[in-house]
């Protein structure tokens, strides 16, 4: 099922911006856009919305009183010119802070939270997601789908990374520590300055090399400690 959202900011322009970034998700349907933030309690009301993004400095009411007079909490994004708002966003729990212009690749890194915190909760009656856990990855000029299960490891390539995945692998025009903080820390691992790893993938270790599916990966001296240790405790963790 989709995920629905509204966008509730003040400024037309600033709406079109986000709803142009959000016809490159199929899967996450935009019920409704509004310029008086008093008119989007209504739509909160009468159906279960999953996401908002909501502006900050409104004439009618400021995104903040909106979040504290919601009896029910959706997924909070908030979008606004200001950088000065985000520890008091944040103290209120939102799941993200963007600041305007919102260039899409920051965009991006917003809805891979968005999936990742729907996968994260218990599944429940009326559940808007029932997908497996996946992030998006812009490959060239496309939005490619990967489902966290498929990735093997990712590797640092200057200014590239090569997702190395079950199904092929996949260049991409972003930095392996971007990347790391979108994905779950429960299943992966930075190993090396040039590597983060899934280690429910790992197939041996030897010495200061990790196996994946066939592949030889090298453990960093400064991340050899606390990587055998991960693996270990899991393990055990598997075994009990």
């Amino acid at each position: 099922m989709k995920i629905k959202c509204i966008i509730i900011d003040d400024e037309p322009l600033a709406i079109s911006v986000i709803e142009n970034h959000l016809t490159k998700f199929d899967n996450i349907d935009v019920v409704g856009t509004f310029c008086n933030p008093l008119k989007a309690f209504n739509i909160l009301q009468q159906e279960k919305i999953d996401l908002v993004f909501l502006d900050i400095n409104m004439p009618q009411m400021t995104g903040f009183t909106f979040i504290e007079n919601l009896n029910f909490r959706p997924l909070i994004v908030i979008t606004t010119a200001y950088r000065e708002y985000a520890v008091k966003s944040f103290e209120l729990d939102v799941l993200d802070y963007l600041v305007k212009p919102i260039p899409f690749n920051r965009f991006l890194k917003t809805i891979n939270k968005v999936y990742q915190q729907k996968h994260s909760n218990t599944p429940s009656v009326g559940s808007s997601l029932n997908q497996e856990p996946h992030i998006f990855l812009k490959v060239d000029k496309k939005l490619v789908k990967v489902n966290l299960n498929d990735i093997l490891f990712i590797e640092s390539l200057k200014d590239y990374i090569k997702v190395a995945t079950t199904l092929g692998d996949y260049v991409v025009h972003k930095s392996l520590t971007a990347i790391s903080e979108e994905l779950p820390q429960s299943n992966f691992i930075r190993v090396h300055r040039s590597y983060n790893i899934s280690i429910n993938k790992i197939a041996a270790l030897e010495g200061n090399t990790i196996e994946i599916a066939g592949r030889r990966i090298p453990i960093g001296r400064n991340y050899l400690k606390q990587t055998k240790e991960r693996i270990f405790n899991i393990k055990e963790d598997n075994d009990n």
